[in-house]
């Protein structure tokens, strides 16, 4: 009896912009855990994109057009926009639509919307990249952003630097000097800074899949990060999250960061619609909490793909 034929699945990672080596790390993760974990049924292909828009396959250049023929779906780990060059000659691919790729990367946008959805989002300034010929000197700049940002609400603040580790460049600032420290930390990583409210209370994360388990959208149970939640609370944030998961317009999974604070409100602090199949996150953990593997996630979302 002939062995069935593996499915060509590419990668796209890379592309111009300030997300590039996240993206080839991300590429890199979905590669590595298809091979070992779906390796029977599915063959990879590294696709990627340079600096310069060239598109390179296995170390090779290669036009898009060429595509059709030596995949069968495309995973793309960089920006949603190749997906219009995958859709345009019709190659099944998995990826980001536009619209939630910018929810989840302008913190205004994403604010408007949740308003408009009646979801909370805790208040924010964003502070474009430092350039000290607009800006004037740094010292003088700091503290007059730093009163800026206290005049629209006070301490404890939260500040992020937009770098491509995401666990890096965050402070929890508790006073006006420790503001300063965290914004002048945010411009030596020459990039822009969001200040946001800290808000006390219990952290979750949920995350839901798109037609999983016979449902349209699947959420799994709510990972508590900080602090303990009720059973009313949790099912109170998995009933939020499906909604979401429609009204943000995911096309296959979520992941989305809540805040009850002391009077019971629900804050939306972040959104997410990159799947992490490393076997240490909170996805894998969730899967393993009701039966399933890291590896079912991934071919459940090739196989909507194709």
């Amino acid at each position: 009896m002939p062995l069935a034929t593996k499915k060509r699945v590419g990668v796209i990672r890379g592309g111009a912009g300030g997300h590039y080596e996240s993206s080839l790390r991300r590429g890199g993760e979905i590669i590595s855990h298809i091979s070992e974990h779906l390796s029977d049924k599915y063959k990879t292909c590294d696709i990627l994109v340079d600096k310069d828009h060239i598109w390179h396959m296995h170390g090779l250049p290669i036009n898009p057009t060429d595509l059709m023929n030596k995949v069968d779906v495309v995973w793309n780990a960089s920006h949603p926009s190749f997906s219009n060059i995958l859709q345009s000659f019709s190659i099944p691919h998995i990826s980001s639509n536009s619209f939630s790729h910018a929810l989840e990367n302008s913190r205004g946008m994403l604010a408007e919307h949740m308003k408009k959805a009646g979801v909370n989002m805790p208040r924010h300034v964003l502070l474009p990249l430092y350039q000290e010929d607009i800006d004037g000197p740094l010292e003088k700049y700091l503290i007059k952003k730093a009163k800026e940002v206290h005049a629209k609400f006070g301490a404890p603040w939260i500040v992020k630097s937009y770098i491509s580790d995401s666990s890096m460049g965050v402070h929890l600032a508790k006073t006006f000097p420790q503001l300063i420290d965290a914004i002048a930390d945010g411009v030596n990583h020459q990039t822009s800074i969001l200040v946001e409210e800290f808000i006390y209370g219990k952290v979750a994360g949920v995350h839901s899949l798109a037609n999983f388990r016979g449902e349209k959208v699947y959420t799994f149970p709510v990972v508590s990060i900080f602090g303990d939640l009720s059973a009313q609370e949790k099912e109170k944030l998995m009933a939020l999250a499906k909604d979401l998961h429609s009204h943000m317009g995911a096309t296959q999974y979520l992941k989305l960061s809540f805040v009850l604070d002391k009077r019971g409100k629900v804050h939306l602090l972040h959104a997410d619609s990159k799947i992490d199949p490393r076997k240490d996150s909170y996805l894998a953990k969730v899967c393993e909490s009701v039966g399933a593997k890291m590896h079912h996630v991934v071919e459940h979302v090739l196989e909507r793909a194709m």
